[in-house]
C-alpha cells in the first residue's frame, strides 16, 4: 500500500494564491453549508480535471485553471524571499524602509492562475477531459458544454483578464432543462482524435456524437440514439430503437423505475478483445446491462484490435460448425460476428494526422452488416457464494470496467516479430473485471467468466425461430467490502470511481465523506497464473483457494470529519504523477483543496545531481520523519459567513410587515410571524456557530496532547542520537571515551580478529589441501611417463628406446653432441696440448708444420666456448630432470 508522506501542501493552503483557486466566490453572500448542501442535486461530483500538472476545477458556474508546478516553485520562490513568513510581502504590509523589489507585481499574481467563464445554467457538476486534452466537457445536472481548451502558453501569460473560450452547446433542445437528467458523459475510447462523445441520461438513452469544429450541425443532433428501453423489448433487427424527439413526457412505467440510470463506462483504450466497444450501463435499482458494440460513424481502432478480433471470430465460427451441440442462436451469432468482420475487411482504411505527438490513425467506417444497433446484453446476474448474506437491494451509484489484457501470444503464433507494447498492456487478467459500487458505500468487485461479446438482434424473418435469449448472461462476485464505516454519513451520498496513474488494477472512491484506495493486485496476477497454469488439484480447488486466502486490499486515506457544520462533500480524487510533484493525490471541497503526497520508491524520479557535493542541495542532511504526518485542521466556515438575519431585515422593509420596523413591539400575529422567522435564523446560526466552537475547543485540546506525543517522541530521538554520538562517563584511570571513539576501537578488533580468523583459515586450507591426494589425469599420467622416460635415457636407464619419436630424436642429439665435444677436445689436446700455452713454437716432432699463433689461439677460444655451452647445457638439463624426480 502507498504511504502518505504529508497532506496539503501549504502552497495550497492559506494565504496562497493556490487556495485561491479552490476557494469560492461568494462566502459573504449568506449561503451556508447547510443550504447549499439541501440544494445540491444528488450525482457524481467530477469537480476537478487535469492535462498533465494543470488542473481546471469548477467552482459555482466559473471554472478555474492552474499549474500545480508553478504554483509550487511560486511559493517556494516566496520563501526565499521572506523566509520568516513563507509567503510575498504585499504592498499593505510593506514597512517604510522596505525594498519593493521583492514585491510581486499584478501581472506576477496572475501568472498561473487564471479564470475561464463558460455560458452554464447552473452549478458546475462534472468536468470530462477528452482523450488528447484538447476538448473538455462541461455538465451540469441537464446540459453539457464542450469548451475547447487554450492553449498552455496562452493560460500562462501575464494577465487577469477572464477567458472565454470557444465552447458548443451540446444538443440545444436535447439536454435541456425539462428533458431527463444526465447520468454519464464519457469520450470514447475509439473516437477518431477523441472526438466522439457519448451521453447517457437518466431515462435510459444512449446518445452517439461526432464532433467537428467545422460542423457546427455535429454538436446540435448525434449520430445516433438508442432507447434502451425499447431496445430491451425488441425482436428484431429492423425495429426503431432510437428515442423519441416529440418531447412529450413518459407516463410512468415499470421499465421506466427498474431502468433509472446511475453511471456508465467504458474499457480502456488498450484492452483486448471487445472491451474497447462495449458500454457498461449500471442502473439504480442494482441491474447492470452491457451494449457491444457502441461504435460511432468513424472510429480509429489500434493497430492489434483488429487482427486479435478476426482471430476470435474465425476460431469461434469453426468451433461451432465442428460441433453438433451448438444452439442455432449460437451459429447465428458466430455468422453475424463474421458478417461483421467481413465488412470491416473489405475497407481501405484511411490515414488521418494525429494531435502533435500521436502517430497517424487509421480511421474505419463502422460496419453497417449486420446493424448498427447491438442486442442490450442484461441484466447480468450476479452470482454469489453459497454462503454469502449481502444485501442485493441496494442503489448503485458507480461502475468501472477493467478490460482484458491483449492477448499476443494468439495473436503473434508463428510470426518472428514481437508486438512493442508497454507493460501496464502486457499484463494483467484475461478476464474483464467490473466494479459495482453502491450509495451506501458497498463495493463489489465482478469477473466476466463467460466474456462479453458482439451481439445482434436477428432478422425480421429469423425472429419468430430464433425467439428472445432465456439464459441471461451472468458476472460472478469475487469480493464484497464496505468501503463506509459506521460512523460515517451515507445519507445522501453519491460515491464515484477515479482511476489510479500507477496501476490499472487499483483505484480510488470518493465517497462525500472519505477517500479509500483500493488495490486489486494481491489476487489478479496471482489469479490469471492459476487460470493459464495447470495442476493435479484442479483449477476450481485452486480458485477456492485463492478466493479464500487472497482478497483485494482497502486503504482509507482520508476522513472529512465533520467541523461543527454538516459534512462538506468531497470532490472526485485525481491522480497525478510527476517528477516535479511526484505521486499526487487532488480532491477539494466547495470551500478548500484537499491534497495528499504519497512516498515513491526510491528508484523513481531520482532528480540529476550536480557533480560537485558542495553546490547540490539535495546532499544536505535531510531531517529525520518521525512524525506522523495528519491533515491541517481548518476552521469551520461558519465563522466566515455572514449572518442572514440584515438581509431578513431588509426584506421586511418592503414587505407586508414593513409598518412593525419602526413602531414598538405589539402583541399581534404579524409581531409573532416576525419573531418566528427572525428566531429560526438565530437559532440555526447559533446552534451552528456553538457546535463549531465546540469542535475548535476540543482539537485545541487534542492539539496539545499531538504537541505532547511529539515532545515524547523527538526526546526518544534525542536520547537514541546522544547515545551514539554523545562522551562517556570517565572511567576508574579519568580518561574519558566517546562513543565514536568507542565504535571505531571496536571495528578495528572486530577487523583484526577477522584479518586473524582469515590467516588461520588460509593455513588449515594448504594444510588439507596437501594431506588430501587426488588421481593424476590422463594428460598428467602422459607427462609423468615422459619425463621418467628422459631422465632415464640421460641418467641411464632402459626406456630410452620405448619413447616417442621426439623424444628419441632429441636423446639422439644430445648423444651426437657428447660425441662431438669429445672429439673436439681430443683434437685439441693433440693440437696445443691442454690449450693454455701463449707461443706458437712448433714441435720438433711435425717437422716444417707451422701454425700461426693467432690463427691457433682463435681456434683454441672457439673450442673452449663450445664446450663450455655443451657443460651447461648439459648441466641444465641434469637438473630440470632432478627437479622433476623430486615433484613426482
Amino acid at each position: 500500500m502507498v504511504k502518505i508522506k504529508s497532506y496539503t501542501p501549504p502552497w495550497l493552503s492559506k494565504p496562497s494564491i493556490g487556495h485561491e483557486v479552490f476557494a469560492p466566490s461568494d462566502l459573504d453572500n449568506g449561503r451556508s453549508s447547510s443550504t447549499t448542501k439541501n440544494r445540491t442535486p444528488p450525482g457524481p461530483r467530477r469537480t476537478i480535471a487535469r492535462r498533465g500538472t494543470e488542473v481546471f476545477v469548477a467552482v459555482g458556474k466559473e471554472i478555474r485553471w492552474a499549474d500545480l508546478v508553478y504554483l509550487k516553485e511560486r511559493w517556494q520562490d516566496g520563501v526565499d524571499r521572506n523566509p520568516e513568513t513563507g509567503r510575498f510581502k504585499r504592498e499593505s504590509s510593506l514597512a517604510p524602509g522596505d525594498d519593493d523589489i521583492s514585491q510581486p507585481s499584478l501581472s506576477d499574481d496572475a501568472e498561473g492562475f487564471r479564470t475561464l467563464q463558460v455560458p452554464v445554467g447552473g452549478d458546475i457538476q462534472q468536468l470530462i477531459m477528452s482523450p488528447f486534452a484538447n476538448f473538455m466537457a462541461v455538465v451540469t445536472t441537464h446540459t453539457v458544454r464542450v469548451i475547447l481548451l487554450p492553449d498552455s502558453s496562452h493560460l500562462t501569460a501575464p494577465s487577469i483578464e477572464v477567458i472565454k473560450p470557444k465552447s458548443w452547446t451540446l444538443g440545444p433542445t436535447t439536454h435541456v432543462v425539462d428533458r431527463s437528467a444526465i447520468a454519464s458523459v464519457l469520450w470514447h475510447p475509439l473516437g477518431v482524435n477523441g472526438s466522439a462523445l457519448v451521453t447517457v441520461t437518466k431515462d435510459a438513452i444512449v446518445r452517439v456524437w461526432e464532433l467537428s469544429q467545422n460542423d457546427r450541425w455535429s454538436f446540435d443532433t448525434p449520430s445516433f440514439t438508442i432507447d434502451l428501453q425499447k431496445l430491451a423489448d425488441g425482436t428484431s433487427l429492423d425495429q426503431n430503437f432510437s428515442a423519441s424527439t416529440d418531447g412529450t413526457t413518459k407516463g410512468f412505467t415499470p421499465d421506466s423505475f427498474e431502468m433509472e440510470v446511475a453511471s456508465a463506462c467504458f474499457a480502456g483504450r488498450g484492452s483486448g478483445g471487445w472491451s474497447p466497444m462495449t458500454l457498461w450501463i449500471a442502473m439504480r435499482e442494482g441491474d447492470v446491462y452491457a451494449l457491444c458494440p457502441l461504435l460511432p460513424t468513424l472510429w480509429a481502432p489500434p493497430p492489434t484490435l483488429i487482427p486479435s478480433l478476426s482471430v476470435s471470430i474465425v476460431a469461434n465460427l469453426a468451433a461451432n460448425e465442428d460441433d453438433p451441440a451448438v444452439s442455432e442462436q449460437a451459429r447465428l451469432l458466430a455468422q453475424q460476428q463474421l458478417d461483421w468482420m467481413g465488412d470491416l475487411d473489405n475497407q481501405e482504411p484511411r490515414i488521418i494526422e494525429g494531435p502533435p505527438g500521436e502517430p497517424p490513425t487509421e480511421v474505419y467506417q463502422r460496419p453497417a452488416r449486420p446493424g448498427i444497433v447491438p442486442r442490450l446484453q442484461g441484466p447480468f446476474e450476479l452470482e454469489m457464494s453459497p454462503d454469502s448474506e449481502v444485501d442485493l437491494d441496494l442503489e448503485l451509484s458507480d461502475i468501472f470496467a477493467i478490460g482484458e489484457k491483449l492477448d499476443t501470444d494468439e495473436l503473434m503464433m508463428g510470426e518472428d516479430e514481437e508486438l512493442e507494447l508497454e507493460d501496464i498492456e502486457r499484463e494483467g487478467l484475461s478476464l474483464s473485471v467490473i466494479c459495482l459500487l453502491s450509495s451506501s458505500g458497498q463495493l463489489r468487485i465482478c469477473l466476466d467468466v463467460q466474456g462479453v461479446q458482439a451481439q445482434w438482434l436477428p432478422p425480421q424473418n429469423k425472429s419468430k425461430i430464433m425467439g428472445r435469449v432465456t439464459i441471461p448472461p451472468s458476472l460472478l462476485t469475487f469480493q464484497t467490502m464496505d468501503i463506509l464505516t459506521a460512523v460515517d454519513d451515507a445519507e445522501n451520498g453519491w460515491p464515484v470511481f477515479s482511476p489510479d496513474v500507477t496501476s490499472r488494477y487499483s483505484f480510488y472512491v470518493t465517497h462525500p465523506s472519505s477517500i479509500t484506495l483500493v488495490s486489486l493486485s494481491p489476487w489478479v496476477f496471482r489469479l490469471e497464473s492459476e487460470l493459464q497454469g495447470d495442476s493435479e488439484a484442479g483449477s476450481d480447488f485452486r480458485i477456492d483457494l485463492l478466493v479464500s486466502g487472497q482478497s483485494s486490499t482497502r486503504e482509507r486515506l482520508y476522513a472529512n470529519q465533520g467541523r461543527g457544520d454538516s459534512h462538506l462533500p468531497l470532490a472526485a480524487a485525481v491522480a497525478i504523477r510527476d517528477p516535479d510533484l511526484g505521486y499526487f493525490l487532488l480532491s477539494a471541497t466547495p470551500y478548500e483543496p484537499v491534497a495528499m503526497a504519497f512516498d515513491v520508491p526510491e528508484d523513481e524520479f531520482q532528480p540529476v545531481r550536480s557533480v560537485s557535493p558542495a553546490f547540490d542541495k539535495d546532499a544536505e542532511v535531510q531531517p529525520l520523519d518521525f512524525y506522523e504526518p495528519r491533515p491541517v485542521f481548518q476552521p469551520s466556515h461558519v465563522f466566515d459567513e455572514s449572518s442572514t438575519l440584515p438581509a431578513l431585515l431588509e426584506k421586511l422593509r418592503t414587505s407586508r410587515y414593513k409598518a412593525l420596523v419602526n413602531q414598538e413591539v405589539r402583541c399581534s400575529p404579524a409581531t409573532l410571524q416576525v419573531f418566528t422567522d427572525s428566531h429560526k435564523i438565530l437559532s440555526d446560526e447559533t446552534y451552528r456557530l456553538g457546535v463549531a466552537a465546540a469542535e475548535l475547543f476540543r482539537r485545541c485540546e487534542k492539539l496539545q496532547n499531538e504537541l505532547k506525543q511529539q515532545i515524547i517522541k523527538a526526546n526518544e530521538v534525542k536520547t537514541r542520537v546522544e547515545a551514539v554520538t554523545g562522551d562517556d562517563e570517565q572511567d576508574e584511570d579519568g580518561a574519558t571515551e566517546t562513543n565514536d571513539e568507542a565504535i571505531q576501537r571496536r571495528i578495528q578488533e572486530a577487523q583484526a580478529r577477522g584479518e586473524q580468523l582469515q590467516a588461520r583459515l588460509e593455513a588449515m586450507r594448504r594444510k588439507v589441501s596437501k594431506a588430501t591426494s587426488r588421481e593424476l589425469s590422463d594428460k598428467e599420467k602422459s607427462w609423468v611417463t615422459e619425463v621418467r622416460t628422459l631422465g632415464s635415457t640421460i641418467l641411464g636407464g632402459d626406456d630410452a628406446a620405448q619413447g616417442p619419436p621426439k623424444l628419441r630424436q632429441t636423446i639422439q642429439r644430445y648423444n651426437d653432441a657428447m660425441a662431438l665435444g669429445e672429439e673436439l677436445s681430443d683434437e685439441a689436446k693433440k693440437l696445443g696440448g691442454n690449450g693454455t700455452e701463449d707461443d706458437a713454437a712448433p714441435s720438433p716432432a711435425k717437422g716444417d708444420l707451422r701454425v700461426p699463433s693467432d690463427l691457433r689461439k682463435a681456434k683454441v677460444t672457439q673450442v673452449k666456448s663450445l664446450l663450455e655451452r655443451e657443460s651447461m647445457l648439459l648441466e641444465a638439463v641434469k637438473s630440470r630432470l632432478e627437479r622433476l624426480t623430486v615433484t613426482n
